[in-house]
């Protein structure tokens, strides 16, 4: 596993999103990379920043509606593509 693929799974990893042999191959790659484990420990420190100053606010509802609307209709052009493509 090479360090560019590390680096692009860190957040999958503190997320908490990745399945354990993922997780078994980033923190075995980690151990024997320091410029890897830097990183990851930036990326560590941003995310409990962020959680920390940012982690108690929510989105107004106007906003969030918006969202979820743009994402559908991303959901739905990908899809119509991909089919006809």
């Amino acid at each position: 596993m090479d360090c560019t693929a590390v680096l692009a799974d860190v957040w999958l990893m503190l997320d908490n999103e990745c399945d354990s042999a993922t997780r078994e191959r980033l923190q075995e790659h980690m151990d024997h990379c320091s410029p890897c484990i830097e990183a990851y420990g930036i990326e560590e420190k941003i995310k409990g920043l962020l959680s920390r100053k940012c982690g108690g606010e929510h989105a107004p509802e106007g906003l969030r509606d918006r969202l979820k609307l743009e994402i559908s209709r991303s959901i739905t052009v990908t899809r119509i593509e991909t089919t006809e493509g």
